[in-house]
């Protein structure tokens, strides 16, 4: 995942079998992302974000979208 803005909007599948990018959706313009975690307790949110650190290896979080699935992600 090559990402150079600072914000970057994403589209959450929670409850799926693993954690992975499902593509970009141009409509939208943002990122499909499935996640393992169950979208209760803001446990698909904490995932959200290790994934993401990981794959990008900065420090990410989010700014806005913490009870939707519709996420705008802010790169530290």
């Amino acid at each position: 995942m090559d990402i150079k803005e600072s914000k970057f909007r994403i589209i959450v599948k929670p409850n799926s079998r693993e954690n992975k990018i499902g593509g970009f959706d141009s409509n939208r313009k943002a990122y499909i992302i499935s996640i393992r975690a169950k979208p209760e307790g803001n446990k698909a949110n904490i995932e959200i974000i290790k994934f993401l650190s990981k794959l990008l290896k900065k420090r990410v979080g989010i700014a806005s979208g913490f009870k939707s699935k519709e996420k705008i992600i802010k790169v530290v």
